[in-house]
C-alpha cells in the first residue's frame, strides 16, 4: 500500500461508516439534530473523498490499467446493487424513484465519460 493512497482510504472508510450510521441500524436514534449533523458529516466526508479522486494522476500504463479496472469494478458493483434494489422493490410494487435516477445517472455518466475520452484524448 502506497503512502499517497492512505488519505484516500481513510476518507473512503470515514464516508462508509457515516453512511452506514445514516441508515439508523436497529433504530438507535430518532431523526433529530444528531441525524442531520451526521448527514452533513457524510456529505463533507464524501466531498473529501471526491477531492482525492479528482486529484489522482496516472504515472504509467500499469497505473492507468489499475485505475481503469477499479473504476469498472466500482461501476459494476454500484449498478448491480441498484438493479437488485429495483428488483426487490418491484416485487413489493413500490419502486423508489431515487434508485432508478441513480442508475440512470451512473449509466449516462459512464457513457458520457467514454464519449468524452474518445473525442478529446
Amino acid at each position: 500500500m502506497n503512502k499517497d493512497t492512505m488519505p484516500e482510504i481513510i476518507s473512503a472508510v470515514a464516508f462508509c461508516v457515516l453512511a452506514l450510521f445514516l441508515l439508523n441500524p436497529m433504530g438507535l436514534w430518532m431523526p433529530t439534530m444528531a441525524h442531520m449533523t451526521m448527514l452533513a458529516l457524510a456529505a463533507a466526508a464524501f466531498a473529501v473523498f471526491i477531492v482525492f479522486i479528482l486529484r489522482e494522476r496516472v504515472a504509467d500504463e500499469r497505473d492507468e490499467i489499475h485505475r481503469s479496472a477499479a473504476g469498472r469494478a466500482a461501476f459494476l458493483a454500484g449498478s448491480a446493487i441498484l438493479i437488485i434494489g429495483i428488483a426487490v422493490q418491484s416485487a413489493s410494487h413500490r419502486v423508489d424513484p431515487w434508485l432508478v435516477i441513480a442508475l440512470i445517472a451512473m449509466v449516462v455518466g459512464k457513457v458520457g465519460a467514454r464519449i468524452w475520452s474518445t473525442m478529446y484524448r
